[in-house]
């Protein structure tokens, strides 16, 4: 981190209330050389399609040029291009890609912001954050929920990241920031034209792109002050029982050990969200119960692509199981055989490599101490397809199912396997039932 950094973040721990001023003159060219260093360089090019090669060919007179706009105040945000990606069920998610040159200010920005706010945000948020993700908020609800609770909430904000408002994140940021010049900045990217795959240019007046380097540090700002802060100063007091929330970016849970709490909190939170411009997703939205005495009943929830739900180890204690949700699993393999269709002409060896790749970040993910079975179920299926489209390269077939094992095996095809390290905390080898 920057001395500059470490500085604000230190003035932020110390001082909850403080108002920081200043922080234009931040951004410096040791600031746009560090974001610059920090970028992704092989992501996708923006409407100027200026590539991370040609702006590195001169990095050094590049960056001078950026710091001179931002001084002199002549800095403007180019327009972002708008592209879709699948998302499932014929549906599409709206991505937004800046040039290089804004995603390099933004990266600057965002480590600002990163450097005040790491310092008040709380343990229930895991999203777009350094050194937590989704992989320990997995862990620690499987921690959570072994003692104390009996109902959670299933919720879901509809298009969050399109329906921010502009004017109460603007108020939020002034709760921490004084700098005007800092605020018009960040203001100018969230009013920003979208140039749509249709060619027309769309003037957002709610919003923040997805896609954009500085927008998850403004998502989480805006939902620790919509729903975070809430649930731990005004939801918890009011609580008969033990209460419990866990956010990762717009997806979240919160569990109550108590029904009569969970239905005073389910009526009460889209109330909540829509005083700040949020709608809450009502189908997807509901109270489950999820207690050891009802196990039986084959009680679960889904969340962050697993299912959790109540069972027996073999030392017949009632435990934790979770295991890969159904709709993510046969997702991942929808989308393992649309790449394998793509890439079957490619020699063998670079196939495997890519596929070990992969492989690697599927168990990184799902190798959960218990899911030992739903990731060897992924890596069967996927087995399968590419044993299918390997020998529909040509019209002779390639080889058969023991030919095919003897030469993955030969090109170093890994294996899966749980990732998750034990914890002393909980005996999560009694997980295996």
């Amino acid at each position: 981190m920057q001395t500059s950094l470490r500085g604000i973040a230190t003035k932020a721990k110390q001082n909850k209330d403080y108002k920081f001023g200043n922080l234009y003159g931040l951004l410096d060219k040791e600031a746009l050389y560090q974001a610059w260093k920090d970028i992704n360089k092989k992501s996708a090019t923006g409407i100027d399609k200026e590539t991370a090669r040609e702006f590195g060919n001169n990095s050094d007179e590049n960056l001078g040029e950026l710091v001179e706009e931002l001084k002199s105040k002549r800095y403007k945000a180019k327009l972002v291009k708008r592209v879709y990606i699948p998302k499932g069920n014929g549906k599409t998610r709206p991505l937004g890609l800046p040039t290089l040159r804004d995603k390099i200010v933004k990266k600057a920005v965002a480590n600002i912001l990163e450097a005040i706010y790491e310092q008040v945000f709380l343990k229930c948020s895991y999203g777009y954050r350094p050194k937590v993700g989704a992989q320990k908020a997995v862990k620690d609800i499987t921690k959570e929920l072994q003692e104390k609770y009996s109902y959670v909430v299933e919720a879901d904000i509809r298009n969050f990241f399109g329906n921010i408002d502009h004017q109460w994140l603007g108020k939020m940021l002034e709760l921490r920031i004084k700098d005007r010049a800092f605020l018009r900045l960040i203001k100018k990217w969230l009013k920003a034209g979208i140039l749509d795959t249709d060619g027309k240019v769309i003037s957002p007046i709610t919003g923040c792109p997805q896609g954009s380097i500085v927008s998850p540090i403004l998502a989480n700002i805006y939902l620790h002050y919509t729903l975070d802060l809430w649930f731990e100063k005004i939801v918890k007091p009011i609580c008969n029982g033990d209460t419990y929330i866990c956010r990762l970016a717009d997806d979240f849970i919160c569990a109550f050990r108590y029904k009569a709490d969970a239905e005073k909190f389910y009526k009460v939170l889209g109330k909540r969200l829509g005083k700040f411009k949020l709608e809450l997703a009502e189908e997807k939205t509901n109270i489950v119960s999820f207690s050891r005495f009802r196990k039986y009943e084959n009680t679960s929830f889904e969340f962050l692509g697993f299912e959790f739900r109540w069972a027996v180890s073999r030392n017949g204690k009632d435990i934790i199981k979770r295991r890969t949700s159904r709709v993510k699993l046969r997702k991942s393999i929808k989308a393992f055989s649309l790449w394998c269709k793509d890439n079957r002409s490619k020699r063998i060896k670079k196939i495997v490599e890519t596929l070990n790749s992969k492989y690697r970040g599927y168990f990184n993910y799902y190798g959960v101490i218990g899911n030992s079975k739903g990731i060897n179920e992924f890596y069967g299926a996927t087995l399968k397809i590419l044993y299918k489209w390997l020998n529909r390269r040509s019209q002779r077939k390639s080889f058969n199912w023991n030919e095919f094992n003897v030469k993955m095996k030969w090109y170093g095809l890994i294996k899966p396997r749980v990732v998750e390290k034990a914890d002393n905390q909980i005996r999560f080898e009694e997980c295996f039932v």
